[in-house]
């Protein structure tokens, strides 16, 4: 029977030689279809806004620079997410992990696994990753009320708890017992939910 090329597989074979050319509109192109997605995966892992973008721009440099090597029959954008990937983990790998100094070496496989599960594919059913920050969304919206309100001006607008205590009138210790309530409420509710990525939760919630 002869082998069939969808339209989807002919598009990936011509974006891919486009990259290994060399082509600059292409790689841009690239960089602003996945950097979200790569930008959401990254902060599963790391914290620092700055180093993420760090992180992505080290991929797309990386894919330059070897683009010789690019198998044009491959999924590109699989490479990327293994690059980066394997660039967080190996941050992870740098860094204490939770309170008891565990290291990424000393984790059960069975976590390291998870881990390695964290990536994109092109299923219609929902990545590890989006189910957890779903998840997290809800655990968000079930806080009490004010712990709700702090939590969100300090850990998703970026504001600094001297400046949400002005704001909601109350102090700064006050302030930060919240923040301490909630991020403690939502690691034991993830936790609940995801067992296995307990290593993750916790670096989310230090």
């Amino acid at each position: 029977m002869r082998f069939q090329l969808t339209e989807k597989f002919m598009y990936d074979i011509a974006l891919n030689k486009k990259l290994k050319q060399g082509n600059p509109e292409v790689y841009s192109s690239l960089f602003i279809a996945l950097q979200p997605r790569m930008t959401c995966y990254c902060r599963l892992f790391i914290n620092d806004e700055d180093q993420i973008k760090d992180l992505i721009q080290d991929c797309f440099t990386h894919l330059w620079d070897k683009k010789e090597n690019i198998d044009v029959h491959k999924s590109i954008e699989s490479y990327l997410f293994v690059i980066l990937k394997n660039k967080c983990l190996r941050i992870l790998k740098e860094k204490q992990l939770i309170q008891n100094n565990i290291y990424i070496d000393e984790l059960p496989i069975n976590e390291l696994q998870y881990l390695y599960q964290l990536d994109f594919t092109e299923k219609k059913e929902k990545t590890l990753e989006e189910s957890l920050i779903t998840s997290l969304k809800e655990a968000i919206d079930e806080l009490p009320t004010k712990r709700k309100e702090v939590f969100i001006k300090s850990k998703i607008e970026g504001k600094k708890q001297k400046e949400i205590a002005v704001e909601l009138d109350i102090s700064v210790k006050t302030v930060e017992k919240y923040i301490s309530q909630a991020k403690e409420q939502l690691r034991k509710k993830l936790e609940k939910e995801y067992a296995m990525l307990s290593i993750v939760i916790a670096i989310l919630f230090k």
